[in-house]
């Protein structure tokens, strides 16, 4: 499958910028696949105006693969894709598997995905730590050759490694690549990625997506200026791909909504730059990083809970769940900051999600 057989109006969607939260899992006491409530969060995305849906991948938690829950997960999300009618209507969706492991693993999960109706893989190095940069590309040209690629720096601290502006650049070469997703949480190696893309000549074909949850508006915000062949080349990162907006999705689709509309404009609302200072902080509390992002998952998970789609904050591994202290971070930020979370949304349209 290649870029060029995507349906134009998911294309054209992608390319604009969207928001695409990281598809959370719901599971019951038992740890087992709580199918009402995954479909239930499913809604809410769509509902909320989200754009598409990121399913399988690091907030859906990788050990899915290992419980054999990958496909069903993925079956169930695109299920809601393809037949729930959104409250502002049906409209055009990028829908996007996580694709990880050997390379072996990653084609076998691009065939399903491709099969299930997916538009693209994000593609996760993590599984190939240690491989040299040559084995990398290798890698991400197989896998190309199966479906669109959306490419993932992963951030060390949950199992990324680091990849260098040398490896971007040769990944933005390979023509199947039609976005990338930046989620290294360091300034720098952010700037590798779009660096890579400019010398790459790919920024047409690329769209950029920030999955730095640590830096979500000013990554939306900044127009980023680099030279090549002695003339100035300007890319935006246009959308966000991201584990924080699997909360709080109506309030993420309203803030791209707002950034886009200024995007042109010549200066900043200062506003704009005290609410990068305020998410910033949620999102301290939410992926606890007093506690090097332990309970990052389980953190989105409470919110939900909280507001009634899910049942607990149950993952996959039973040793993984809230740090000490994490619970009342996420209630102070969630008081400081109201105009952030959804609680009003969720509770008016939490029965029709369920039913």
């Amino acid at each position: 499958m290649h870029y060029s057989e995507i349906p134009p109006a998911s294309l054209a969607l992608l390319k604009r910028g969207t928001v695409i939260p990281a598809h959370l899992l719901a599971l019951d006491a038992d740890r087992k696949l709580d199918e009402r409530r995954q479909r239930a969060m499913s809604r809410y995305y769509l509902d909320a105006g989200a754009g598409g849906l990121a399913v399988g991948v690091h907030s859906t938690q990788f050990a899915i693969r290992e419980a054999g829950l990958y496909m069903p997960v993925l079956e169930l999300a695109m299920q809601e894709a393809l037949t729930w009618q959104p409250l502002d209507g049906k409209r055009p969706l990028f829908m996007v598997a996580g694709l990880a492991g050997s390379t072996a693993q990653a084609e076998a999960e691009a065939l399903t995905a491709r099969g299930l109706g997916y538009h693209a893989g994000l593609l996760s190095l993590a599984a190939l730590k240690g491989a040299s940069e040559d084995a990398l590309i290798d890698h991400c040209r197989a896998v190309a050759e199966l479906m669109p690629l959306v490419g993932f720096y992963l951030q060390p601290a949950v199992g990324g490694i680091h990849l260098p502006a040398s490896f971007w650049r040769r990944f933005a070469a390979i023509d199947n690549v039609v976005a990338i997703k930046m989620a290294p949480f360091n300034r720098y190696r952010t700037l590798d990625v779009l660096r890579g893309v400019v010398e790459a000549g790919a920024e047409a074909r690329i769209t950029l997506y920030t999955g730095n949850d640590d830096h979500i508006v000013l990554d939306l915000l900044t127009p980023y200026r680099f030279m090549r062949d002695g003339k100035e080349v300007t890319v935006r990162i246009k959308g966000g791909l991201l584990g924080h907006w699997s909360v709080g999705t109506r309030r993420a689709v309203q803030l791209l909504a707002r950034i886009h509309d200024i995007a042109s404009a010549p200066s900043v609302p200062t506003e704009l730059l005290t609410l990068d200072a305020q998410v910033t902080d949620c999102n301290a509390a939410l992926f606890d990083v007093a506690n090097e992002f332990r309970g990052c998952i389980a953190g989105c998970h409470e919110v939900l809970r909280r507001q009634g789609l899910l049942a607990g904050t149950w993952c996959l591994d039973p040793h993984e769940g809230l740090s000490p202290g994490q619970d009342s971070e996420l209630t102070r930020v969630h008081d400081a900051y109201p105009d952030l979370h959804d609680d009003g949304f969720v509770a008016e349209h939490l029965k029709r999600w369920l039913s």
